[in-house]
């Protein structure tokens, strides 16, 4: 097995798994702390118990780029969009987890987030040109008959890891909630932006009517991460803020299985403070406060706790500022060189971020962690992607950029995973126009989901990025 060439890939993967679900035990140790002062529960204003077909969107104006920054930007996405095109299965539809930027890739292990991740990719492909209609229409249709008719599921979830040419289960991976809930997002996405093709619209609806949330949720209010046929359920769950917010809004969105509203209230709600900061957070790595948020639009909304879209703004100033003070100990850190998210490293695949610090910090730079944070903060998240792209060319290939590197070392990696270059496609996007958000909150289950959560309009004070 050690001559094996896809071993990395394994103990890759596996390692990620692995650490995710530690931090998980870890967080339900944490205190609950008291809701942010100033806001009281509000029934939710969306419509989203009549299911009407798309609704257009009420959205702010999307942050303000330079044409400059526009050109980048689009040249980003097509670097990006070209991952999910090439690295994936055309009839299956599956995307890999990740793949090799250098020589030849022989991976065949995909993930069921980055084919989520993927579809939504495909849509913003078409609206912007880089393939034509038909072309990103028979993909979708691939894709989606495929995960109806083929793709091994238990009560409507996937496994994470499938391999890509025949969708089986491997390395007895789990049937993750989050990951599916990362796959559905792409789904419906789909089925908004294709909404007038009738094999779209229906494949999506039977895919996302058949995951029973309720079977999810058995004997407790908090969701496990996930379930394998070998051991039941995962013992851990979601129980701290973080990306968890979408697999709730999902399940509460739900007409064939839905989530009681009560559940959106029983995951916690730490604040934070660091340098005069306050800000609802869990653990460190930045990911957290941008997965959720590709898909969702939280701007200019609120729910009986917080603002969280004001909140992702925070918490990634946050970690721009621990960044800069980190630069005393790592000199490459700077206002136009930060960055840290759980990613590939020189030594394996890392959990890491701040504050509070995590992991072993050592310079290392995450290009996803400014490209995720796009709507967040533009200007400073430009800054960040035009250095790397100008001033280290080693970090920007085929694909984008890649995972990770570390100028003080000289490393670079030779991967790029599939969810890192996704949730910068995805939020780049958003950033320029807020296509994403507009045309996946059209679908009725997004907006009664958030409307069950008690999401209200309101006029935040001063202005957005």
């Amino acid at each position: 097995m050690r001559n094996d060439p896809r071993q990395r890939d394994i103990e890759s993967a596996m390692t990620r798994r692995e650490l995710l679900r530690k931090l998980a035990y870890a967080s339900l140790a944490l205190p609950m702390t008291q809701s942010a002062p100033g806001f009281s529960r509000h029934s939710g204003d969306e419509g989203a118990d009549q299911d009407s077909g798309p609704q257009p969107a009420k959205l702010p104006p999307p942050s303000q780029l330079t044409d400059e920054d526009d050109k980048f930007l689009n040249d980003l996405e097509v670097a990006s969009f070209r991952f999910f095109w090439e690295q994936a299965n055309a009839k299956t539809g599956l995307i890999k987890d990740r793949c090799k930027v250098t020589g030849n890739d022989t991976s065949t292990v995909a993930s069921i987030a980055s084919s989520g991740f993927g579809l939504t990719a495909i849509c913003i492909a078409e609206k912007r040109g880089f393939i034509p209609y038909e072309q990103a229409r028979l993909r979708v249709v691939q894709s989606l008959a495929f995960l109806w008719h083929k793709m091994p599921t238990h009560r409507g979830f996937f496994f994470h890891f499938a391999d890509i040419n025949t969708g089986e289960r491997v390395w007895d991976s789990e049937l993750s909630s989050v990951d599916t809930a990362i796959l559905l997002c792409g789904v419906l996405m789909c089925r908004a932006h294709f909404y007038k093709d009738r094999d779209i619209r229906e494949l999506a609806h039977a895919i996302f009517d058949r995951v029973d949330w309720t079977w999810l949720s058995e004997d407790t209010e908090l969701l496990s991460m996930g379930w394998t046929p070998e051991l039941g359920f995962i013992p851990s769950r979601w129980g701290q803020y973080s990306e968890l917010m979408m697999i709730y809004l999902l399940g509460m969105g739900s007409y064939t299985h839905p989530l009681p509203p009560d559940t959106w209230l029983a995951w916690k709600r730490n604040y934070f403070e660091y340098d005069g900061l306050r800000y609802i957070g869990s653990y460190a790595p930045l990911f957290v406060h941008q997965y959720s948020q590709a898909w969702f639009d939280f701007r200019n909304k609120h729910d009986k706790f917080a603002d969280y879209y004001l909140n992702s703004v925070i918490a990634t100033d946050a970690h721009r500022i621990f960044c800069l003070q980190l630069r005393k100990e790592f000199s490459d850190y700077s206002d136009s060189l930060w960055g840290i998210t759980a990613s590939d490293s020189q030594h394996g695949y890392v959990i890491w971020g701040g504050p509070p610090a995590m992991g072993p910090i050592d310079g290392t730079v995450v290009p996803c962690a400014a490209g995720g944070s796009l709507p967040f903060l533009p200007a400073q998240t430009m800054r960040v992607l035009r250095n790397i792209h100008d001033h280290y060319p080693k970090a920007w290939c085929r694909y984008g950029f890649v995972d990770a590197f570390n100028p003080l070392t000289g490393w670079y990696d030779t991967d790029v995973i599939g969810i890192d270059v996704g949730i910068i496609m995805l939020m780049a996007e958003n950033a320029r126009s807020g296509f994403v958000w507009e045309t996946f909150m059209k679908n009725p289950e997004a907006r009664r989901g958030m409307a069950a959560a008690g999401f209200a309009s309101y006029s935040p004070k001063g202005n957005y990025p």
